[in-house]
């Protein structure tokens, strides 16, 4: 009988995360939420008509049982299923190393807005909980070439650090963020990467931002990507580098497409 009390209350807390999670803070808290947006990143495996330009977002969040007791039930969060053409994309969560990720069933509440499944292992006393989303919208204003976002956070539980990141996609110009980011990384001089970075984040509290770029191009980032591996992987053979670090760098860029690749390959096969 306790048992079955610490799973309905498991339950509660990410029902209703205003009350039930403060409630039961001393039994799960979310420690840190990444919220990763990515317009023209990706199509979804599935869609066939890419008329409209996509855009990805992910959840990578962590959890920590603050409790004496392991535990294990189904967790319950919220998503904008109210958002154009949304649909899931990915949902994983980890083994306690970290050293294995389950690609999890999940169940759709459209009445509630929700996403739940069921913990792929117990988490111990202490232990911390990482689980992963993907989404797809058409969320993205076009106008031609203009591309404009108004994107919406609102919390669903109280959260130890938010970390929201924006990126730009391939070939896009003159992108402008509002509010405007204290922080800007250039990842391999690839993508840029704009975060936004919070501490202390309550239930119920949003954040807001605008984004404008102009882009011209039609294939979304990893087309790109993916074209730009297979043009260097024939100049490889045409041509053999002496410098280790360039070679360095190539192999970098192998396993990033690679893995890419045999990722969306596999969640195609899946769906």
């Amino acid at each position: 009988m306790k048992k079955y009390l610490l799973i309905v209350s498991f339950i509660l807390a990410f029902m209703c995360p205003s009350i039930s999670f403060a409630e039961n803070q001393s039994i799960l808290s979310m420690e840190e939420l990444t919220i990763q947006v990515m317009p023209e990143f990706a199509y979804h495996p599935n869609d066939q008509n890419k008329a409209h330009p996509p855009l990805l977002i992910g959840y990578q969040g962590s959890m920590v049982n603050d409790s004496d007791q392991p535990q294990k039930g189904q967790i319950e969060i919220p998503l904008p299923m109210k958002e154009k053409n949304f649909r899931i994309g990915f949902v994983s969560d980890y083994s306690s190393d970290l050293k294995k990720a389950y690609e999890i069933e999940y169940v759709i509440d459209h009445e509630k807005g929700t996403i739940s499944w069921t913990t792929s292992e117990e988490i111990a006393p202490k232990e911390r909980y990482k689980f992963v989303i993907e989404y797809y919208t058409d969320s993205l204003k076009v106008n031609k070439e203009k591309k404009s976002l108004t994107y919406q956070f609102k919390s669903f539980a109280d959260i130890g650090l938010v970390n929201i990141t924006f990126t730009q996609p391939t070939k896009a110009k003159k992108m402008k963020l509002s509010p405007s980011p204290e922080e800007k990384q250039s990842h391999g001089g690839a993508n840029d990467t704009f975060s936004y970075l919070y501490q202390g984040v309550k239930a119920g509290e949003e954040k807001n931002f605008t984004i404008n770029y102009d882009r011209l191009e039609k294939k979304p980032t990893t087309e790109l990507m993916s074209e730009k591996h297979s043009s260097e992987v024939t100049q490889k053979g045409n041509k053999t580098s002496n410098s280790l670090a360039v070679g360095a760098f190539s192999g970098i860029s192998v396993l990033s497409i690679g893995a890419l690749s045999i990722l969306i390959r596999n969640r195609k096969k899946k769906q």
